[in-house]
């Protein structure tokens, strides 16, 4: 497949098309409280563990509640693309989420996409839905248990990107790291191709496991390509060998309807951005 064509943003293309920080990863196992907004169950269950920065995979987690948007149209202001209404669902299964824990002017900020499914039981059978959550307004049915890495010597604060128009988790450093997995926190910019960037941001590393959230545009797997020219992505499983890197995660575009597979080497670009943990192996 070939590179889709890019998109007119805002702002004038940044010099660096990524940004990179060293860190260190400790891998912690995390309780999340039920009844709780969900950004705040993370916040605490991170806190307990001795860390406000980290990333977060959680996983089969029912939800009294979820609330959640998909990718959507540009709004008309310069922008490329925007976020849909929300969409509610009660009570609902969390299928899977990746997450960013950070912060945005000064107090604690997360990024979550994920997939879940209405668990009312109205209607027929429901499809696998997919989107950004809307976490303040989520509640755990039950309490549940994620794994994740708490990050030291960096972490992603919100800060304005002039290319985009977005304010954006973008790598600052905090000082000194402590103990865990070397690992190095990383923003992509605009219009890149994930595959041929990679390899620049990890060359210092000669294997590394691929975490993050992000968006492309028109995803392509190895298969077929989503009709969306702005999507949303989780990574499921990303992996860098020294030269290549694979990545297999799941995908949605305007119709709300997730896909997943393979993404294709050679048919990928970045839509507005992909925030991702690179760890060392």
């Amino acid at each position: 497949m070939s590179l889709p064509a890019p998109l007119t943003h805002p702002g004038p293309a940044a010099e660096a098309r990524f940004t990179a920080l060293p860190c260190r990863a400790q891998p912690v196992t995390l309780g999340l409280a039920a009844g709780r907004p969900f950004d705040l169950a993370v916040i605490e269950a991170f806190a307990k563990e001795g860390f406000d920065a980290g990333y977060m995979r959680l996983r089969d987690a029912p939800f009294t509640q979820l609330d959640y948007v998909i990718p959507a149209r540009a709004p008309g202001d310069g922008r490329a693309a925007w976020y849909s209404e929300t969409r509610h669902l009660a009570p609902a299964m969390l299928i899977e989420a990746g997450l960013h824990l950070g912060r945005r002017n000064g107090a604690p900020f997360l990024h979550c996409h994920g997939l879940w499914r209405d668990t009312s039981g109205s209607g027929p059978e429901p499809a696998t839905q997919m989107g950004h959550l809307l976490m303040p307004d989520s509640i755990l049915a039950e309490d549940v248990t994620a794994q994740g890495w708490g990050l030291s010597g960096a972490r992603f604060e919100v800060q304005p990107d002039a290319e985009t128009g977005f304010d954006l988790f973008t790598p600052v450093a905090t000082g000194l790291a402590g103990g865990g997995t070397g690992a190095l926190l990383c923003k992509l910019g605009p219009n890149e191709n994930p595959h041929a960037l990679l390899p620049q941001v990890s060359h210092d590393l000669p294997r590394a496991r691929i975490e993050g959230i992000g968006s492309l545009i028109r995803t392509s797997f190895e298969q077929v390509c989503q009709d969306s020219y702005a999507t949303e992505v989780l990574l499921h499983h990303g992996e860098f060998d020294g030269q290549a890197v694979r990545i297999e995660a799941s995908s949605v575009g305007f119709d709300g309807v997730a896909a997943r597979g393979t993404l294709s080497p050679d048919g990928n670009r970045t839509c507005i951005t992909a925030e991702l943990l690179i760890l060392g192996e």
